[in-house]
């Protein structure tokens, strides 16, 4: 996961049929949208993949299909770790990682539980280091069940090791990001994920290796298209404008996801169920319709800075 080039890490949804079986010919589909988008990395069976509502199986049959259909040309992560004891979880990380990812992720909120402090769940995550052999790890703060934010020393110390090469932030904290950034400056094989849209152009100018946000669930061109040109001095009022997009829909698009970018996807055409197994609300005319607004301010502005849709 080199962070020489910023690139765009989606956290790829997980198409399932309306009889709610994976539909892995629309996972095929998903996964080309995010290569000819210009992705330069894959997280799989995450949270936007609806992964607590797959078993075991599942989760390592959908990782194993990402990586075959991507063949080498980008890296691929995925989640490795679901609770239990930490043989347990160190079994699943090798299974995962036998699918040929790159990292195995390990989610911050599954090593301790919410009331207990940072020693239990650093000394947890040396213990998992210890069973993975030479694994390369990567940390995500995943919000489900709740949000465990890596300080920035704790985690130069897991990169420290040599074996932590990915980091998906959640913190929404520009400032604990580029704290996170100078902290493992010194470190060129790791690399920092954002997913926050509202402060990317910072948090790429800071210093992170890319974004990996639902946004590029909607227009994963846009985020590759911020990753390439957020320093060009002859795009910064383009730059502003996608960054200034972002922050102005932010809400909608979180709004009954991951049903809403589905849809959108749909609109694009994308041939894919919005079927999920994870309930977030209710997909009703509003919500359609506050997606068709947001189609139509994103074909304007796709237009205005010429982006070639992958779809």
């Amino acid at each position: 996961m080199s962070k020489k080039r910023k690139g765009f890490i989606p956290v790829m949804l997980t198409p399932f049929k309306e009889d709610g079986a994976v539909d892995y010919n629309g996972l095929t589909r998903l996964t080309e949208l995010y290569l000819n988008a210009g992705a330069a990395g894959l997280f799989a069976n995450c949270l936007s993949s609806e992964m607590f509502e797959m078993n075991e199986e599942e989760r390592l049959a959908v990782t194993k299909h990402v990586v075959d259909v991507v063949k080498g040309t980008v890296p691929v992560v995925a989640t490795a770790t679901f609770g239990g004891n930490i043989r347990e979880q160190a079994d699943f990380v090798k299974r995962m990682y036998d699918t040929g990812i790159e990292a195995a992720i390990v989610i911050t909120n599954m090593l301790a539980t919410e009331i207990e402090m940072n020693d239990v769940f650093e000394e947890r995550v040396y213990r998992l280091l210890e069973h993975t052999d030479d694994i390369p790890l990567g940390f995500y703060e995943c919000p489900d069940p709740f949000k465990r934010i890596l300080p920035a020393g704790q985690l130069r110390n897991f990169v420290d090791t040599g074996r932590v090469i990915y980091h998906k932030d959640t913190c929404l904290d520009i400032d604990l990001v580029k704290a996170k950034l100078e902290s493992t400056r010194h470190m060129p094989r790791f690399g920092l994920y954002d997913a926050y849209m509202v402060h990317a152009v910072e948090s790429l100018k800071a210093g992170s290796a890319g974004l990996s946000c639902i946004q590029g669930n909607y227009f994963p061109e846009l985020v590759v298209w911020l990753c390439n040109h957020y320093d060009d001095p002859t795009q910064q009022d383009q730059v502003s404008r996608v960054q200034q997009f972002f922050i102005d829909h932010m809400d909608v698009m979180h709004d009954v996801y991951p049903v809403v970018a589905k849809y959108f996807l749909q609109k694009r055409g994308l041939a894919i169920s919005t079927f999920t197994r994870r309930f977030m609300g209710v997909f009703d005319q509003e919500v359609k319709t506050k997606m068709d607004i947001l189609a139509g301010a994103y074909e304007t502005l796709y237009q205005d800075i010429n982006i070639q849709l992958a779809v």
